[in-house]
């Protein structure tokens, strides 16, 4: 049995305290079992997410409307796999580019995001925060340009809470959705962001 100090109780928690409280005792985890009780579904994604991203093999238990995430970390040499050359995060706030006009704003920002794909090789992720996430969503202007950059390997992510709010969740079409605590980790990480 796993000792006390691997189980991280999270039900009732909404995120991102889930991951927050999960990746501590990752960080403090000498390769024991980590289990991380959650209730929600939200909490059940994003939690599997951090492990993947962290490189942590990972099982969901069932129980009832609980779900148990068993995580085991792997080797190194997968670990230092996901390790990539292009470290440079573009952050994106807003559906338009620059004050002023919304329509030249749209114009600009579907213009700079063809621009980007010719720089792909550069670019590790695109996070699309608040009105942002409008360019990641069915009738976008922008979409052709998004799923040419994830073809080359950019990373498209996009705010869960501002899909939420907007209303958007189930329009989305390009991309996958994150949470604060990942998207604040990749900043962090970053040798370069570009904040759009």
């Amino acid at each position: 049995m796993i000792s006390l100090g691997r189980t991280v109780d999270a039900r009732g928690l909404s995120c991102p305290q889930p991951v927050i409280l999960t990746k501590r005792v990752m960080d403090e985890n000498c390769g024991d079992e980590i289990i991380t009780l959650v209730d929600n579904p939200t909490s059940l994604e994003n939690v599997c997410k951090l492990a993947k991203s962290q490189g942590y093999s990972f099982t969901v238990e069932e129980l009832g409307s609980e779900h148990h995430i068993h995580m085991l970390k792997e080797s190194e040499v997968v670990n230092a796999a996901q390790v990539s050359a292009r470290n440079t995060v573009v952050l994106i706030k807003s559906q338009y580019l620059g004050e002023g006009s919304d329509e030249l704003g749209a114009a600009l920002m579907k213009s700079f995001l063809y621009t980007l794909t010719e720089s792909a090789s550069q670019i590790s992720q695109i996070i699309f925060m608040n009105g942002g996430v409008y360019l990641s969503v069915d009738g976008s202007p922008a979409l052709e340009y998004l799923r040419d950059l994830e073809r080359q390997g950019v990373q498209i992510l996009c705010c869960g809470t501002c899909l939420d709010y907007f209303s958007l969740t189930e329009k989305l079409q390009v991309g996958e959705v994150t949470n604060m605590y990942n998207a604040t980790e990749i900043m962090l990480n970053a040798d370069k962001i570009l904040v759009i």
